[in-house]
């Protein structure tokens, strides 16, 4: 016979059973909601730096939480904290990503024979440069945390990418680091097969045909109101070379002061425009004047070898008028059209387009359903619907990343590279 198992007094059971016992299954359930709102903010941010959505996410669930359950939250904190301390610990550990004058001048020598307009970000000079070994093709890259981070796809003919991409894995291994790729395109993914490095889906871009570009049939109709409406209000469209450029410069400035002031939002880089003058005026900046006076403007990048080319920063008074924007973007399509460019990348989508079946991969589950449920944290389906207006062709992009399980302290340090520090991305 078996003897049934003694009662047990509860006051007789150790500190830590009696505490498990009695909150356990409820902390399992909250810490579980938790981790995924947490993942998600994580996970997003380098992709909505701009509206500082990090933050956003980390304080709405911690204020949500410690509103019913504060042990909870406090230990939720605590645990994202000591991630975040691993990431800032090496983000304390400062170096220098700023290339020398001859590799800019290299690198300014290889951007006219490829095809990527976006590729100009190189000029900012935050970002280090890797060259192939003939010298025709180079990775621009940033130290952020134990994270070496490349932008884009390697620079140059294709030839030269996988064996680039397996140098620039064994100078971050040397360095201690994890190899990421950021917003690598989809004819990167052979190079990731080949070199073992694993993609999740970022978004999707949008890219222009120019050949076919016009504002005629019924499919343009609300875009012509809009733009009619604009121009009868007073706004006027004027496309300025890097000299005129220089000599509104103060007008520009002030448009950006307003935008940033509005947004609440210090400048970022590594993948973003930043506002100066050197980098600014490197190319044509496109301008909409109200009775003079310069109240909206966007930078264009422009590749002359494959006529492609890439809207950058776009900054506007806030508040000027509703079709702005939208009359700012079509001009700059006209002109660059007559211009004999081919294309005009218009830049990404966050979480859009990301596969809704049940086999798909966790993350797409994770970022389908923000895409669906996050209105109130970021404007996705906005930036989405005023991109489709233009009826551009929706191409992905992925984050690509080196080594064994889910990259989450890595999507931490493209966060904190892109928002300029961990000080700048939790200021809003």
């Amino acid at each position: 016979m078996v003897n049934p198992a003694p009662k047990t007094d509860d006051a007789a059971l150790p500190r830590q059973k009696r505490f498990f016992a009695v909150f356990g299954p409820r902390a399992f359930r909250h810490l579980r909601r938790f981790g995924l709102l947490a993942a998600s903010g994580v996970l997003t941010a380098p992709l909505l730096l701009e509206e500082s959505l990090l933050p956003l996410l980390l304080r709405q669930g911690l204020s949500a939480l410690a509103h019913d359950h504060g042990p909870l939250a406090f230990c939720a904190s605590l645990a994202l904290g000591a991630l975040a301390i691993r990431s800032f610990a090496g983000a304390q550990r400062k170096v220098a990503n700023q290339p020398s004058l001859a590799d800019l001048a290299r690198a300014e020598n290889i951007l006219a024979r490829q095809p990527n307009a976006a590729a100009g970000l190189v000029r900012l000079g935050d970002k280090r440069l890797l060259f192939s070994e003939c010298g025709d093709a180079f990775i621009m890259y940033a130290r952020q945390g134990r994270s070496m981070i490349a932008l884009f796809d390697p620079i140059g003919p294709r030839r030269q990418w996988t064996p680039l991409v397996l140098q620039f894995m064994a100078e971050a291994k040397a360095r201690g680091c994890r190899p990421v790729f950021y917003q690598v395109s989809p004819d990167f993914l052979p190079v990731a097969i080949d070199t073992n490095v694993k993609a999740l889906k970022l978004g999707e871009q949008a890219v222009l045909d120019l050949t076919n570009f016009s504002l005629a049939g019924k499919k343009w109709l609300n875009l012509r109101r809009a733009i009619n409406r604009a121009e009868r209000d007073g706004l006027v469209f004027e496309m300025l070379g890097p000299d005129d450029a220089r000599t509104v410069f103060a007008e520009l400035a002030a448009v950006s002061d307003a935008w940033l002031a509005e947004q609440n939002v210090p400048e970022k880089g590594f993948s973003l425009g930043v506002f100066k003058q050197e980098y600014l005026t490197a190319g044509p900046v496109a301008i909409i004047r109200l009775k003079g006076r310069i109240v909206a403007f966007a930078s264009v990048h422009t590749v002359s070898s494959s006529g492609d080319a890439f809207i950058d920063l776009m900054r506007h008074v806030p508040g000027v008028h509703r079709g702005v924007m939208d009359l700012l973007f079509v001009r700059i399509m006209e002109y660059l059209r007559d211009q004999n460019f081919r294309s005009l990348n218009l830049g990404m989508a966050p979480l859009a387009g990301l596969s809704k079946h049940s086999q798909g991969a966790v993350w797409n589950r994770i970022g389908g359903r923000i895409f669906e449920n996050g209105e109130r944290f970021y404007n996705f389906r906005g930036v989405r619907e005023f991109k489709s207006k233009f009826h551009p062709d929706w191409q992905p992009r992925y984050l690509a990343v080196a080594g064994p399980g889910f990259p989450i302290v890595s999507l931490v340090d493209v966060t904190v590279l892109i928002g300029g520090g961990w000080k700048s991305v939790l200021k809003k």
